[in-house]
């Protein structure tokens, strides 16, 4: 797979473009029986552990490859050809998201993307933000620095995992700028009605932020039609990318209702004319791509999103659908209980299982681990995330496996 590195001579340009095309060795009409070769963890480990970090497929390990190897051999030479990869990569997220390429930004993680928007809206003593309990820290963290500005952060409760609308609505007021909150929330597994959140914001002339990392990818999401203003994801998850490798997506008429944070060289309108002080930001979400972008991480997660768009996020959710329905309907059969939302649309590819009583989740998480099963454990519960290659075959070793264990 790839362009032999053996073939690399001096003075020879390398088409990143044309490699990266040729590491996706699979055809469109591939069935998931098929696809799990491009897995080589299915070779070891039952994975299915997607909410914390994904293994890699062989495209995205041959692209590090490839990129490591021409980097070694030529030097920047050929770096003019992986920065043109570079943008049909961020062309592909266009297309996911249904986005316009200039809107979206690579940043290192969503981290990264949360605090661009914390640290850049024009706060004033006195307002305040609203997201739910139990959001991860990385949407938490940068919206409580806010304190020491006079802004409140307020969370509202869950009941049984589950955001109750007329309670987030009530949490609005008149000094409210913005709601934050996840596609889908890591520990519980429930999705976010993100329209329906979006609509509220329109009416109340809130802006909406979301961590979408635990959906991007799997789930559709299209920005045109569901009225977000603000969202960023990390890679190593369900995008089965790289760790340190994301994307930062602002709606074009929100980009001026930000001070910029993190300005560098890269972020002006004419970044490669060094001998020239042109203080002109870019008009758009790249003028927060501050200096050098992790190349390799975003070649292999372009890698990555490559495979999925070509499976189609429709057809990834519906089989990650019929994998988790699996799941929970084996597990009826054990004394565990499914925590999880599984309604039309709540459900996710995160399911969140009580244990019985005296069994501790994360001594299961070990026991799994030692029989060849990842799977992890948040709040108190099992979680388990499989992906569109794993199998139903996979799916009932667990079931099994959680049957004897308790």
């Amino acid at each position: 797979m790839g362009t032999s590195p053996a073939t690399y001579r001096r003075g020879q340009t390398f088409d990143a473009g044309l490699a990266l095309s040729f590491s996706v060795g699979y055809n469109r009409r591939m069935d998931w029986v098929t696809l799990r070769s491009e897995f080589p963890v299915t070779d070891s480990w039952v994975y299915m552990d997607h909410a914390a970090v994904a293994p890699l497929p062989s495209a995205a390990r041959q692209v590090l490859i490839d990129w490591a190897d021409d980097v070694a051999r030529n030097g920047v030479v050929n770096n003019g050809a992986w920065q043109k990869q570079i943008e049909r990569i961020r062309e592909r997220f266009a297309t996911l998201l249904h986005a316009h390429p200039q809107d979206i930004a690579f940043v290192k993680n969503t981290s990264e993307g949360i605090g661009i928007v914390a640290e850049g809206l024009h706060w004033q003593r006195g307002d305040n933000l609203v997201s739910v309990e139990g959001e991860y820290p990385a949407n938490v963290y940068p919206w409580l620095n806010l304190a020491d500005r006079g802004v409140e952060y307020r969370a509202v409760p869950l009941c049984q995992g589950r955001v109750i609308m007329d309670e987030l609505a009530a949490a609005i007021d008149a000094r409210t700028r913005l709601v934050t909150i996840s596609f889908v929330e890591f520990a519980t597994g429930f999705r976010n009605d993100l329209d329906r959140i979006g609509q509220l914001c329109r009416e109340r002339g809130v802006l909406f932020f979301v961590d979408a990392i635990q959906g991007l990818g799997v789930l559709p999401l299209d920005v045109e039609k569901t009225p977000i203003d603000f969202l960023a994801a990390d890679g190593h998850k369900w995008l089965v990318g790289p760790e340190g490798a994301g994307i930062l997506w602002i709606r074009r008429d929100c980009l001026e209702q930000l001070h910029p944070v993190g300005i560098g060289w890269n972020s002006v309108v004419d970044p490669f004319d060094f001998s020239k002080i042109d203080f002109r930001l870019k008009p758009h979400a790249g003028r927060y791509e501050s200096g050098t972008l992790n190349v390799p991480g975003i070649l292999a997660l372009g890698a990555s999103l490559d495979l999925l768009l070509r499976l189609g996020v429709s057809a990834i959710s519906q089989r990650i659908r019929e994998l988790t329905d699996r799941l929970c309907a084996g597990i009826e059969r054990t004394n565990w209980h499914v925590y999880s939302s599984r309604r039309d649309q709540e459900w996710s590819g995160i399911v969140s299982l009580q244990s019985p009583d005296g069994i501790e989740p994360m001594k299961v998480v070990r026991l799994l681990r030692q029989r060849g099963v990842v799977v992890n454990a948040r709040a108190g519960r099992l979680r388990i995330s499989p992906h569109c290659y794993n199998s139903p075959e996979e799916i009932d070793r667990l079931v099994d496996l959680l049957g004897e264990l308790a």
